[in-house]
């Protein structure tokens, strides 16, 4: 199937997993590239016809599947080490890492990593002379570019103690002319083809584990992150196409009142295009090797970014990327004079304030504030100094943490930022700023209209951004894209999707009318076809842990009433049965399952606790985190002819 034939796509039940969850009696330690083969096997007999994977890029010391270090080398703990040609004199030490890994429910990231990597460099190790000059690996590292600045930023990494390529002594003279030196140095040789050869060989397991899941009849679908972790070989060694001086994230909601930073820099479109995208439109074939469809990680920020500007620990200070700007003539325009606008713009903090969290020590106090800021007059009312430039600055002085915490909570108290000189936008809380309270009816009115402008210039602008680079990069490949657009999105997002052809996603359990009384449920034969269709994802829940969790019997059973014996309270494989045949009711192209929720059809595979089914639990960061393992070996599941069974019915409900 190529993206061609969207504007036709069948209707296909799929499993989404992540090759590290799955189990069979080869894998060691976690699953691996060539687990997909039976495990696609099981999806066949099943009459499955997709398999959802996370993204399986090398992520380092990084147990997290979305904070890569490379856009295109793949994770060594995917290799499958007895099926290696340099291994067979290997087996009894394969053997003893497989027993220190096997019997966990969860596995070790770290750990597994690290000794995995030390046993591939003893095995190359063993042949390193002859592999160096291996017609096949030389001929392979001169098909794939990327994988020189890629072995020498490994090395380098080790070399460092896998510090970040920001504080590398020798770092000055720039990537580009880094990596070509080293490269050249006959010591670094052996260490460098090392990460080469590993590469080749995950490269060959895992085409191999694609092209028999292609010959079970099945498409696999990988999933693409927007973003690229700061301490990556791309970001190195490309710094023309990412803008460090600003990193990406999230604006401020109910769960996350702050806002969320994830600390990885976002792109410099200007220059991406005026390369023609060949950075990424070389991620994409890379991953078309093994894909036949992809999901686009947060879509939303092909629109627009929430940019925060570095050294910000929060996200509360960050505005949209493209920005359009409200000029200081704008405002001069409206009446607000150079104090006004410095009383919207800049914090600014009562003596009184500061003293209730310092023992009420008024002299201490002022003491205190002359540190970081300058006194208006012989007002009590205080600015930060210039050098003040984001709250880390804050954060960072030898003050009392009470005292620093209450000067951030005042450093976020701005109704309009100064991205540039002259140069403003919105704060998105800025109703709650002290200046926005202090204004009288007629000015909020007026900054309101102004903000209204600015959004409705800004929305067109996305808009075209969007439609140029989504463009450019799905005509590049044959891979169907579907995108995760989840969230509060511009108003052009669906429409950009339906003129690219891109499947949006539709987790039911978030499909509601949210402005109606009782939140009603949207019905999923009402959903688009363009569009993918599921319950669960990889930072949610499972569905038994939401039906019993979360209380979502109650609403659900009343807008999808069900047989006798389903109760709000209990979760039994009845229960999962009736949850996935409403949601295989869909309109949707695509339904895809999380395996957990195929496997709550059997109840021989639930965990005591529905948490700990999880694979990801979002603003946390624990060893619990992406390393989930189904219960039972693959090949029991395919001996399972009961799970079979109510697998093929969910399946024959989306047909």
């Amino acid at each position: 199937m190529t993206k061609k034939q969207n504007n036709k796509l069948p209707h296909l039940t799929g499993t989404a997993v992540p090759v590290s969850a799955l189990k069979t009696s080869e894998s060691c330690g976690c699953g691996e590239f060539l687990d997909l083969i039976p495990f696609a096997e099981f999806c066949a007999s099943c009459g499955l016809k997709l398999i959802q994977l996370l993204p399986v890029n090398d992520t380092g010391t990084e147990s997290s599947p979305y904070s890569a270090l490379s856009a295109f080398a793949l994770n060594p703990i995917y290799m499958r080490l007895q099926a290696l040609p340099e291994a067979k004199n290997f087996k009894v030490q394969i053997t003893k890492l497989c027993k220190k890994h096997a019997g966990k429910s969860r596995f070790n990231y770290r750990e597994l990593r690290q000794d995995k990597i030390e046993l591939l460099i003893k095995i190359f190790g063993e042949e390193a002379d002859k592999l160096i000059k291996d017609i096949a690996l030389n001929n392979w590292i001169k098909a794939h570019e990327w994988i020189v600045p890629y072995a020498v930023f490994m090395q380098k990494k080790h070399e460092n103690h896998e510090a970040s390529w920001k504080s590398w002594a020798d770092n000055s003279a720039g990537a580009k002319e880094l990596i070509q030196s080293e490269w050249k140095k006959t010591s670094k040789k052996k260490n460098h083809y090392f990460w080469a050869w590993v590469q080749m060989r995950l490269d060959e397991q895992f085409s191999q584990a694609a092209e028999e899941v292609r010959k079970a009849g099945l498409i696999l679908k990988g999933d693409i992150p927007i973003m690229m972790n700061e301490d990556s070989v791309d970001v190195w060694s490309c710094p023309e196409y990412f803008n460090m001086s600003l990193r990406a994230g999230a604006p401020a909601d109910g769960f996350n009142p702050l806002g969320q930073n994830w600390g990885f820099p976002i792109y410099n479109w200007e220059n991406l295009k005026a390369d023609d995208y060949s950075w990424w439109k070389k991620r994409l074939a890379s991953a078309a090797a093994y894909y036949d469809a992809y999901r686009i990680d947060h879509v939303l920020g092909f629109f627009r970014i929430w940019a925060v500007p570095e050294g910000e620990r929060t996200a509360a200070l960050g505005y949209t990327q493209p920005l359009v700007c409200i000029t200081t003539k704008e405002l001069a325009a409206l009446g607000f004079t150079p104090e006004r606008i410095r009383w919207l713009s800049k914090p600014h903090v009562p003596t009184r304030e500061i003293e209730a969290v310092n023992n009420n020590d008024y002299l201490g106090t002022h003491g205190i504030l002359h540190k970081l800021m300058d006194r208006i007059g012989e007002e009590e009312m205080w600015l930060f100094k210039e050098e003040i430039v984001t709250d880390s600055d804050i954060m960072n002085a030898e003050l009392p943490e009470a005292v620093k915490n209450r000067l951030c909570e005042f450093w976020r108290n701005r109704a309009i930022i100064e991205v540039a000189k002259g140069k403003f936008t919105h704060n998105w809380t800025y109703r709650d700023s002290t200046a926005w309270k202090s204004l009288s009816g007629e000015e909020q009115q007026q900054l309101e209209t102004l903000f209204k402008e600015k959004q409705a210039k800004m929305e067109k602008l996305w808009e075209k951004q969007a439609k140029t680079i989504l463009g450019e990069l799905t005509s590049s490949v044959s891979m169907i894209p579907c995108a995760e657009d989840l969230g509060v999105n511009p108003e052009s997002v669906p429409r950009v999707m339906k003129a690219l052809n891109i499947l949006s996603l539709r987790v039911m359990r978030w499909s509601r009318i949210w402005d109606e009384p009782g939140q009603p449920y949207v019905k999923p034969e009402d959903y688009p076809e363009v569009s993918v269709a599921c319950n669960s994802v990889h930072d949610s829940s499972t569905t038994r842990g939401w039906w019993l969790n979360e209380n979502a019997g109650k609403d659900f059973m009343r807008d999808f009433p069900a047989e006798n014996g389903i109760t709000p309270d209990g979760f039994d494989e009845h229960t999962a049965a009736f949850v996935l045949k409403t949601i295989a009711s869909a309109k949707s192209a695509f339904c895809i399952h999380p395996l957990q929720d195929l496997l709550h059809l059997s109840p021989s595979y639930y965990d005591e606790n529905p948490e700990n089914e999880r694979i990801n639990i979002p603003g946390s960061v624990t060893d619990f985190n992406w390393t989930y393992r189904i219960p039972k070996p693959v090949a029991q599941l395919a001996k399972d002819k009961a799970l079979i069974n109510a697998i093929k019915e969910i399946v024959a409900a989306h047909r």
